[in-house]
Order: structure tokens, then sequence, then C-alpha cells
């Protein structure tokens, strides 16, 4: 069986040599870009946000099947993500790759190697960026970040026209956007829209000093379902993409499906008397006789201790209760005394078939992001 299986197949026996698999669902992720598109309008960019390891996904497979979607726009976190996406892109171009963080001086000289956009959000940043451009002889592209509350990068709002003036005066610099970041994008009224006004007035400021407009972009996934207002040029969807709602436990507001499903299987079944604890510090015990199931999946797999006791495992359509202690590469099922599991059967442990991860997200006090990321690089992503 390969690797390029179709989604039909996602609750198939999973091949002997295969313990636990991320299936990953390109129709899903198609479908999820076009809610988007039919949600911000033909004339909005969508900015595709890719970084870490596109959520989990596969950064590389992902990106390819959204550039041959249209996608042009793609954001990763750093000058190593965005080199890994430029190289994985198809030569032809025609695309833009911007780095979030705010480069070290010694990385500057790697965006000007391979053409990727560099985030400025300060002087000392910017005077670095335009020597070596100039020493190199070549053009290097920026966007400037806001600091318009979020607090963790970007230039303040009283220096950002500034900072813009001497972008504009130097011969090897092009600015290609200005953008800021939500703190809590998914409430549009509140701090949000004192965010809001601010990157609008200084957005305004500066097309009208310099009689040019610039690109702008400042919504994330939350914003793009709760505020029109903040979408401007461009967008930035990230968990949208991926099929799970910025906000665990909030009503969907676009029919988005989950990419990714994350399976194991079941390795060993054993009957035990009432009273048999399981796992390490023996957290459970059997309220009576019981079939418990051991699945081969884990934290170090990506499943977090903090479900421990607190999660459902979908067995052949039917959840069963995840009991003791989540170990490193397994845990326990609570089969209860009638079931016709068999070893070798398939256990979802998140995606469309079995529990979302926003469910498992709030089981664990955390967030789907997290746990989409935390999906270890040991389990082999099967793309559908």
């Amino acid at each position: 069986m390969t690797a390029e299986s179709d989604t039909k197949t996602a609750g198939r026996t999973l091949p002997e040599d295969l313990l636990t698999e991320a299936l990953i669902s390109l129709e899903n992720l198609e479908h999820n870009l076009g809610c988007i598109r039919r949600r911000v309008g033909p004339r909005c960019r969508i900015m595709a946000v890719v970084k870490a390891n596109a959520y989990g996904h596969g950064v590389e497979r992902i990106s390819a099947a959204l550039e041959k979607s249209g996608i042009r726009d793609f954001g990763v976190a750093n000058i190593h993500e965005a080199i890994e996406l430029k190289t994985a892109l198809a030569p032809a171009g025609g695309y833009r790759v911007l780095a979030f963080s705010s480069p070290l001086p010694s990385h500057i000289d790697l965006y000007l190697r391979y053409g990727i956009d560099m985030t400025v959000c300060d002087f000392n940043t910017l005077r670095s960026a335009q020597q070596l451009a100039s020493a190199a002889g070549k053009l290097l592209t920026v966007q400037v970040k806001i600091d318009t509350g979020m607090g963790r990068l970007g230039v303040s709002p009283d220096e950002t026209l500034l900072l813009l003036e001497e972008i504009d005066r130097s011969s090897h610099l092009e600015l290609a956007a200005i953008y800021t970041h939500f703190a809590q994008g998914h409430e549009p009224v509140g701090f949000s829209r004192k965010q809001l006004d601010c990157f609008r007035r200084l957005g305004a400021e500066y097309e009208h000093a310099s009689r040019k407009p610039v690109c702008r972009h400042a919504a994330n996934s939350g914003a793009i379902l709760s505020n029109p207002d903040s979408w401007f040029d461009m967008v930035r969807p990230g968990i949208l993409l991926y099929g799970s709602h910025p906000v665990d436990g909030m009503p969907p507001e676009l029919p988005v499906k989950p990419v990714m499903q994350f399976q194991s299987r079941v390795i060993f079944i054993k009957s035990v008397p009432e009273g048999t604890t399981i796992s390490y510090n023996r957290t459970w015990s059997a309220p009576g006789p019981r079939r418990i199931a051991t699945i081969a999946a884990g934290y170090a797999d990506g499943y977090h201790r903090a479900l421990s006791n607190r999660s459902r495992i979908f067995i052949n359509g039917q959840p069963y209760s995840q009991v003791g202690t989540v170990t490193m590469d397994q845990m326990m099922v609570d089969l209860g005394t009638d079931s016709d599991i068999r070893v070798g059967d398939t256990a979802v442990l998140f995606g469309w078939d079995g529990a979302s991860a926003g469910e498992l997200a709030l089981a664990a006090g955390s967030i789907s992001y997290e746990l989409l990321c935390s999906v270890s690089r040991r389990v082999r992503r099967v793309f559908l």
C-alpha cells in the first residue's frame, strides 16, 4: 500500500510494518482553502501559513498542494523554515515567502541569497540589511511588522513612519508590505479594535506621505472569521487551513474539515478482574471485569500525557475510554466486557473518524494548534 491512497481508505487496516500514522487529506485541504476564498472574496490575497512543518502536516506536500491551488504567498516562522520551503516549491517561482521572525544579523545574507521576504522591526536590522544588500549589489525585499499590541515583535507605532521613510530612501531595499498581528483575533471589538484602528491609521498616514499604496495584512484565522474590516489586501489563515476552529469549543463558522487523522493500532488485548490497576502510578482501576486494549502510540508520538483518563479512542467507529497514564510509546483503552475488537484493528486518536483535535485540546487543557504540531516526526505522514 502506498502513501498515495484514496481518502475512502481512511478507516482501513494499516500496513503490517506500520503501527502509527497521520493520514493527511489533500482533498480536505483544498476544501478548506475554498471555504476561506469564498469568505474573503476574490480581491483579497491569501497568505498560507505553513510554519512548524505546516502545523505538523508535512510542509513539502502541503505547500505543493496549495501552490497547485493558486496560492502565491506563504508565511513561515524563520529563515530556516523559509529556505526549506523555497527548495520545496516549484522552481518556476512567482510566489513570495515571508519569514515572520526578526532576523539575526548573520541571517540577512540568507534572505538575499534565497530571495525571501525579511521582516523588519527595528532600525538596527534595517541598517544592517541596507549595508549588506548594497555590498552584494542586490535588492532585498522587506515587510515591516508593526506592534499594535501583541507585544512580541514589531516596530512601535511611534517609530513606524520613520522606519518606513528610511526604507523608501534606500536604493537596495524594497517595501513589499506592512503587517501586524492580533492578540485576540477572534474578538473583533475591544482590544482588537484598538489594534485595528492603530494599524489602519499608520497605513493611511504612510500612503499619504509617500503618495503610493502599500500592501497591508493583519487577519489571522480568528480575524478572518470575526472581523471583515481587518482583511485589507491579504489574510493569513493558519489553523483554518488545517480544519480546526481558532477557538476550540466554539461553533464552526466555516465548514472546514480536518486535514489530519492521527491513528494507530491495537497491539494487545487482555482480560483483567475487578480492581486491576492500569499503567504508571495506578491512576485507574477496573470497576469490574474488563478487556483492556493496548494501543501502539503514546506521548512520544504526540498524544499528550495530559489526556490520561480524559479522552476517547475510536475503534471500529465506536468510542472507548482511554484509561491509565499515557506512556511514552503506548496507551490503554477500556473495551468493557462485550466488544469484538481484535489485535490489529485501527484506533483513531483524532481526526475525521474520531474525536476532533479541538475536543482533545479542551480535555488536555491545551489548544488544537499544539496537538497538531505535537504529532512527532516518527509518525509517518500518509498523503491521501
